[in-house]
């Protein structure tokens, strides 16, 4: 299962079980405070009235003709009223309260609904413990087995000379105030539905969030895995950008960063020694094997040979050792250091001066043309990258023949008369220790020399091209500004 359905399932799974208690909860409870307030009211209804009714109960004349007491008349036309009140959104248009009186042996005086005058009501909750002094309530159904047809007693003490001669008793139905729950109900439910639709929403966020980035630092560290630098040529021209990743993902992504430069630092150290061991095995076997013979008795014409071939394979340790710490230094910097305009054609008339030496022990002839551009380019490294330029078709090209530079804007094409290079090898020239045989079938040099020249193009943000002319190979550098 991919992280980001897991987290989404994890969310939602969390997130609905607390929709499902919290709602729960808020269901449970709307119905009992609205009964709890209702009951509240009653209260100070109740002990309202009491006040009132106990002029009547204390003259006896609700107990002489209840009918004819100021007390029942006023309840009678309380019960009577036109009402048409808007509360919040419902239309009330009936006064509900009933309200009974009772004596102090519990027997109804009053009833304002007149069904129960004279009944014994010494045994109910709301009469019986409001007698005794304490707070007397109860709620009964008028059909015992529908909890809608509910009714509450809420009952006060009636006092007559500071003693309880009596109880007066407010009832109501609670279907009166079913609306007023149901509604309450009903906004808890959409407004928890609507809580867990933005709840998921913003789960659906927080997870396409957290899987971006994770997203992120996986192409990050699929980027940087394969195979080693040192394996494939130069190592990267610039570090490999860092994601912005914010809080703990941005810790892991820079702990990566550290992970990902030593391990290529340690790659890099490996394949340069691997490919320095490999190129160093020829010279010094050559000159080791030159050695020992040179200490037997030998002609002197043999001797001259030997002697030759040490010293030339001694040139070429060095030149690979030279090469070898030019190419280290330039992949030590991130970028070239020109400042004041820097002439292109300056920078190749050095280079054919710095290698007119071995065109020239070669019968070969370097020719300049155009002028090109003059730009903000580091002039030693520009004169570098094309002496190196120089010296491979030197390498490569047939004695007695030209090699042209050729400057064009912010370009330098170098262009030979030799046979080139196989099209298989063409996207490799660059990397470093990789040759291609010269045409006489002897071993090439040490592949550094356009490695140089790659590396120099990198820290001028230009390109190098390389392709068949046939005859001949053309290298071009782009400087591109």
């Amino acid at each position: 299962m991919r992280l980001g359905i897991r987290l989404l399932f994890a969310f939602f799974l969390i997130n609905g079980i607390a929709a499902f208690f919290v709602l729960r909860v808020f269901m449970a409870e709307i119905k009992p405070s609205v009964r709890e307030v209702m009951e509240d009211m009653m209260v100070d209804t109740a002990n309202l009235l009491a006040e009132v009714a106990s002029d009547d109960l204390a003259s006896g004349q609700l107990a002489r003709d209840a009918s004819q007491s100021r007390f029942a008349q006023r309840v009678r036309h309380y019960a009577t009223r036109p009402i048409d009140a808007g509360i919040w959104g419902f239309s009330k248009q009936s006064l509900d309260f009933r309200v009974y009186v009772t004596d102090h042996s519990g027997r109804v005086l009053f009833d304002s609904e007149n069904h129960a005058v004279g009944a014994d009501y010494s045994q109910w909750r709301d009469v019986a413990r409001t007698l005794r002094g304490e707070y007397g309530a109860r709620s009964t159904r008028d059909v015992e087995s529908d909890d809608t047809s509910g009714v509450m007693h809420v009952a006060a003490p009636i006092y007559v000379d500071e003693r309880i001669a009596g109880v007066l008793t407010v009832a109501k139905p609670t279907r009166t105030v079913q609306r007023f729950i149901d509604r309450a109900e009903r906004k808890v439910f959409m407004g928890g539905l609507l809580l867990l639709a933005l709840s998921a929403a913003v789960g659906v966020g927080v997870t396409l969030w957290m899987v971006w980035n994770v997203r992120r630092l996986r192409d990050y560290a699929l980027s940087v895995q394969g195979p080693a630098d040192s394996e494939q040529g130069t190592p990267p021209a610039q570090p490999l950008a860092v994601p912005e990743v914010p809080g703990e993902l941005g810790d892991l992504a820079r702990a990566m960063d550290r992970m990902r430069a030593r391990l290529q630092g340690r790659d890099y150290i490996e394949g340069y020694v691997r490919a320095l061991t490999h190129e160093l095995k020829s010279p010094v076997a050559a000159i080791r094997g030159a050695g020992e013979l040179l200490q037997d008795e030998l002609p002197a014409a043999d001797r001259a040979a030997f002697a030759t071939q040490v010293v030339q394979q001694s040139e070429r340790l060095q030149r690979l050792i030279d090469r070898l710490l030019e190419l280290s230094k330039l992949e030590q910097r991130q970028h070239a250091e020109g400042r004041a305009p820097v002439a292109l054609h300056d920078c190749a008339a050095a280079a054919i001066a710095h290698t007119q030496g071995r065109a020239a022990q070669r019968g070969m002839a370097l020719v300049l043309s155009g002028r090109g551009h003059s730009g903000p380019w580091e002039a030693e490294l520009i004169t570098l990258a094309i002496g190196n330029l120089l010296d491979n078709a030197i390498d490569f090209a047939p004695p007695g023949s030209t090699v042209r530079v050729e400057l064009d804007g912010t370009t330098v094409a170098v262009q030979d008369e030799g046979p080139g290079v196989p099209d298989y090898a063409l996207p490799r020239l660059g990397e470093r220790f990789f040759t291609t045989a010269r045409p006489g079938g002897e071993r090439s040099g040490s592949g550094l020399g356009l490695a140089i020249v790659q590396r120099v193009m990198v820290l001028h943000g230009g390109h190098m091209q390389v392709r068949n002319t046939a005859p001949g190979l053309r290298v071009t550098l782009d400087l591109g500004r």
